[in-house]
């Protein structure tokens, strides 16, 4: 990345903002592969992600701000706080999904300083998935969110069956897609 940023000069005029469409096209593209299941497509779009991982701390790097080893090593000490039931003291101890779930938000919680529900979560998150973290956080924080499925407005109504998706495991945002794609294919 160094010697493309040094050598091209597309890539020496990027910034993290102008790149910013790149990683979020990029994403998206990962999304379509997982959905698509095929595997080869995953592969070279998960490339193409990374790719945006390294773009973006090749540009730090220079302007001497951290670099990808940097953030290699903040999420390896992520991973590892995050994961006491894996390198802490409880290693080895079975833990249900739930317990790690919730020892994982726990210890999440308390290093992001989270006030409200919606500290930290990104206003641009599709609506269903938005609405599943703030519903989640609010169970966490022993405010469940009530909504009226009967309601005449059509957002308190979206509102419950997004509850409803929560509270059966479900993901609002995926099921959605897929009950298009179903009718789609009919």
């Amino acid at each position: 990345m160094a010697r493309l940023r040094a050598q091209c000069p597309w890539k020496q005029q990027q910034t993290h903002r102008s790149l910013a469409r790149y990683l979020l096209e990029e994403t998206h593209e990962t999304l379509e592969a997982i959905e698509s299941g095929d595997a080869e497509h995953l592969r070279e779009e998960l490339g193409d992600l990374l790719l945006q991982v390294y773009f973006h701390a090749a540009i730090a790097a220079e302007a001497g701000e951290y670099d990808i080893e940097d953030v290699a090593a903040d999420l390896r000490a992520k991973l590892i706080r995050r994961n006491p039931h894996v390198f802490g003291d409880a290693a080895g101890e079975q833990r249900s999904v739930h317990e790690v779930n919730e020892a994982w938000e726990h210890i999440k919680r308390a290093e992001k300083q989270r006030e409200h529900p919606t500290d930290g979560l990104p206003g641009s998150l599709p609506a269903l998935l938005w609405a599943d973290k703030v519903i989640d956080r609010m169970g966490r924080d022993g405010r469940p969110v009530a909504a009226d499925p009967a309601s005449t407005e059509l957002g308190e109504r979206l509102l419950a069956l997004a509850v409803e998706a929560h509270a059966a495991g479900v993901d609002a945002e995926q099921a959605l897609r897929d009950a298009v794609r179903h009718r789609l294919a009919d």
